[in-house]
Order: C-alpha cells, then structure tokens, then sequence
C-alpha cells in the first residue's frame, strides 16, 4: 500500500501552478485549473454509474486535450484508464474491451461505427462518453463528453480513495498477436517515467515537496499517439513537473505541422516513435533549410522503434544544439536502456548503454559476459508490471523469476560489448515493428489465407529505412490466379487495422514446410529479400512492392 499516485501527483501541480498551460493542441489551451475541473467533471459523471474501486474506464480517442483528462479522471476515483488503439477493427476492438472489461468508454465522434458494431458485444460498458469532433451527431446511446467536463464538480475522491498500488493498464498487441493488457503500479510508473525536471519520484512520497520543486514551464510536443506508452508515460512525466503537453491537430503525421509548432510554440522537446517520424521531419528540413526557428528545441526523444544513425546525424545537421534521447524499452519494461547523440557524437543505430537494472541472459538464464560473441535475450529488473491482466499463462512466459530476481523477459535478442552497451539484433519471434505498431506475422497470414486466390502464404518484417519493418507477404496463389498486393491488402483492412496490410508481397512457387507444418522464416526472409532486391523503383510512400515468381519485378 502507499506510494505516489498520480490523481494528488497533477492536483499538486494544479494547486501550485493553476495559470500555467498544461495542454495545449493548435490554438487551443488549457491551463492546470482548467484540466484538473474538467478532469473532475468527468470523474463526477464516472461515480454516476455506480462504478467500484479499479473498475476500468478505455479511452477510444485520437490525440487531443480530453485523453489526458479522460485518464486523469479515471485516477481521481481509483478506476483504471485503458488505453485502446483507434486504428483496430470490430473484432479486434471487441476483444479487447471483452478482456479489459469496461465500465466507461469515451471515445471519438468519427470512431461511432465502430463503436457501434461492438457496443452490443461489451456488456460491462455502464456509460458512453462522446467526443465531438465534427463528424457525427452524438448517437442517443451516448453522453456529451463536454457536457460532463464542463459540469462544476469539487474535487473527486471515491470512498475507497486513491493509492499508489491502483493500476494503470497499458495494453499491447507485443509479439502474441493478440492484444494483453500490461498491469502498472502507479507508483511504479512515477517512479522510471523519464526525468524531466529537479524532482525525484524515487522517494517516497511528499506532495509538499513535489510542489516546492516545481517551475518547469516546458512544452513537450507528442507527435506520436497518447494511445501508446512512449507518449502517454512521457505526458505523466511532463505534467507532474509542471510542463505543459502539446499535440498536432492533424490525425495523420505531418512533419510541416510539426515545424511550424516548433517555431510558433517554442517547444522545448518533441517526442516521436523512430525512423517513421523523424524521416518525414528530416526530408522538410533538408527541402526548406533555414525555414524553421528551432532554436527553442532542446531535444527530441525516441522509443519504440529503429531510429537509424544517418536520420540522426541530418537532424542534428540542421539544429546542432540539440540532443537526440533514443529510448529502448517496452510496454512490460522501461526505460531498458538509451543512448544519446550530440554534435559530434552520435550513437550507432541500436546500440544502447543499459539501465542498472538490465540484463542480457544466455539460455540458462545467465549474464552474458560483456565483449563476448554471444547472443542473449534481454531481461529487465528493478520495477516491472505486477503481469498482463487476466492472463496467467502469458504472465509467467514474460514475467520470470531468475537467481530469486523478478524480471521481465522482452524477447528481444542482443550481444554485450566490452564496454557493457548492447547492440540489438532483433526479435525472437514473429513479431514486426512496423513504425511502432507490433504486427503478429500469424495473425495477417490467417486473414490472407481466406482470400480466394491465396493458396498459402507466410508473412515476414522487411527491413524499410522510414518504418523500421515494412509487413511483407510471401504468397504461393491457386492455380490460374494471380493476386495483386492490393486486393490483398484491402482483404486484410477489412478485417484487421489498416497498418497490418501488406505493404510488400511476392508471389511464389510454393511455400517451403516442414512436414509438421511449420514455415522456415529465415528462409522466407531470403527469398523475399532476393525477389525484391530487383525491384529498385519503389516507392514507400505507396502501397507496396511486388515481385513475380520469375525474378521480373514490378511495383503495384
């Protein structure tokens, strides 16, 4: 029991600090006073529905000031937010709010479709929160978000009040394809989200102290989702400092937008997913030298996915003064280890220092000795998730116990160098890290096995130097067919998010299997690599690649 927790944590800042911006999107402002009253509407309106103490409250929303409200809320009155990936479909959608359970949803005008198509299949939801964004008319099943957040409200406590031991749910598609649910201590989660001010969260907890400590005024932009951990803990940290969290209007990423923030807003740091983001923000500023006052911009961090050596050193070609914080960590484990590039000193792509509590461990679940040839998969103690919500089995492959040490086994694999930074190599599994979105190869290859011209097909990630991973079909097609990766990839968006379409196929032959059925991925990664080596003129901004079984080659 005991620890920090972040509903008194924000309500500190709020007290000390309520003039200060805390949110900000476009034009529109929010100061501390503002957030936390119409977090405490929105906390007020949860009460109303007869919730208990962890109860679970999912935000289905793109970025925007009401997704922090929305979880800080959910801290108010002791529920769990649970954050939900607005790219999933129906049944994706579905089959997480049926493990997470909601009480409470609040979502996005434009996301009511869905939302309708699987209201009826989640009989735990109490409550719909509806935010307009232009899009559609609230629907008579649901509540006006800003009704409920704009309702004076005192400050909201439940009867069973707040604790550090109350949860924060993270949930992640992870290398099992399907989506679980990553349980966080708060307390926890204060204590190794990243450090952005004088304050240390790794005492015990003293609000007194915390709002004597504050007078950062820095803005962060989140160019990446609030929806993942990279930008939803870096948002905690930032706001429990008394910085204010910025984020883009546009739902797609744009990095002119992004600049323009920059310059208008004068942020102090950005943070981003990889290669993805800082690729587009790298082609502006090399297209438009000198157009962007970014000397406001102190750093920009990473995590989550490949951010390549060359990105870095042309970012820092054009805003020397900056750093780059490139984080590796994960859902179950953070921060795992960083590195970070300066003028003059930029780090090797993948290539991290690790935290004290790191380990890379052989198959016998020993270190392995720095300098050494060999591979290990990398393991992280120190504070780590109680486990994944109602999910034993997966708990205990993840989450181990080695040399009486509690760690969280990520699946990564890596070498140690003499100097004791990792370099990694890579994932264990089946897992493609597509720009931050984990894709279950298994997972496209079920969906794609019901198109009426696949006959077997196997997927693979393919190195892309934008996305880290690019999903790549291997596809042998029934005899007298021929089928296009676009047809293909619109089979797949039909009944799975759209970043798990195939952005690259090659038709083959034959799929190669063993006689138990399984497929040799090495080998399909060769012959992928092989047949699309040919095709020189793609273009990643388009749908994909295709290579024909003959080794001519053509772009679709």
């Amino acid at each position: 029991m005991g620890g920090w927790e972040f509903a008194t944590i924000f309500e500190t800042v709020a007290d000390r600090a309520p003039g200060a911006t805390a949110q900000r999107q476009g034009a529109r402002a929010t100061t501390f006073r503002e957030f936390d009253r119409r977090a405490d509407g929105v906390a007020s309106w949860l009460l109303t529905l007869g919730v208990a103490e962890q109860d679970r409250f999912a935000q289905l929303l793109f970025n925007g000031p009401e997704y922090l409200e929305s979880v800080v809320a959910a801290y108010k009155v002791g529920l769990v937010p649970v954050n939900t990936n607005y790219r999933y479909g129906a049944d994706e959608l579905a089959y997480l709010w049926e493990n997470a359970e909601p009480a409470a949803v609040v979502f996005h005008g434009s996301l009511t479709p869905v939302v309708e198509a699987v209201r009826h299949r989640v009989a735990s939801v109490r409550g719909w929160l509806f935010v307009d964004d232009a899009t559609a008319d609230c629907p008579d099943w649901a509540t006006p978000y800003e009704s409920v957040a704009t309702t004076p409200a005192p400050r909201q406590r439940a009867p069973w009040g707040r604790d550090g031991d109350q949860l924060c749910l993270l949930y992640t598609g992870g290398t099992t394809g399907l989506p679980k649910g990553v349980m966080w201590r708060q307390d926890d989660v204060a204590v190794v989200m990243p450090s952005l001010g004088s304050f240390s969260f790794e005492s015990e907890p003293d609000y007194d102290a915390l709002a004597n400590a504050l007078g950062s005024d820095q803005q962060v932009l989140a160019a990446c989702p609030l929806m993942h951990g990279t930008a939803l803990f870096t948002a905690h940290a930032v706001l429990a400092q008394g910085g204010s969290v910025a984020t883009l209007t546009s739902r797609r990423f744009d990095a002119l937008e992004l600049l323009d923030d920059v310059a208008r807003h004068r942020v102090a740091a950005v943070i981003l997913v990889g290669d993805a983001f800082a690729r587009p923000i790298l082609a502006a500023l090399d297209a438009s030298p000198g157009r962007w006052d970014l000397s406001s911009l102190t750093a920009i961090g990473s995590s989550g996915a490949m951010w390549s050596e060359p990105v870095k050193r042309g970012l820092l070609a054009h805003h020397p003064t900056m750093l780059l914080l490139d984080s590796y960590g994960s859902s179950e484990a953070l921060p795992i280890a960083t590195s970070i590039s300066g003028v003059g000193a930029t780090a090797s792509t993948a290539t991290f220092a690790r935290s004290a509590t790191a380990y890379v461990l052989d198959d016998d679940g020993s270190p392995v000795r720095p300098g050494s040839p060999a591979v290990g998969v990398v393991a992280m103690g120190g504070r780590i998730p109680l486990g994944y919500f109602r999910d034993e089995a997966k708990s205990a492959q993840t989450f181990r116990v080695i040399d009486g040490e509690r760690v969280a086994v990520t699946g990564d694999l890596a070498t140690v160098a003499a100097d004791g930074t990792i370099t990694l190599l890579g994932r264990g599994s089946s897992c493609i890290n597509s720009g931050g979105e984990k894709v279950f190869a298994e997972e496209v290859e079920e969906v794609l096995k019901t198109h009426p011209h696949v006959l077997d097909v196997v997927v693979v990630g393919m190195a892309d130097e934008r996305w880290g991973e690019v999903v790549t079909a291997l596809v042998e097609a029934r005899p007298g067919t021929t089928p296009s990766l676009h047809e293909l990839a619109e089979h797949v968006k039909g009944q799975l998010a759209g970043y798990k379409a195939p952005r690259r196929l090659v038709l083959v032959e034959q799929i190669g299997r063993s006689p138990n059925g399984k497929v040799d991925y090495q080998w399909a990664r060769a012959v992928a690599r092989d047949h699309l080596a040919a095709d020189a003129q793609g273009d990643d901004s388009g749908p994909g690649q295709v290579a024909e079984p003959s080794g001519a080659s053509r772009t679709a």
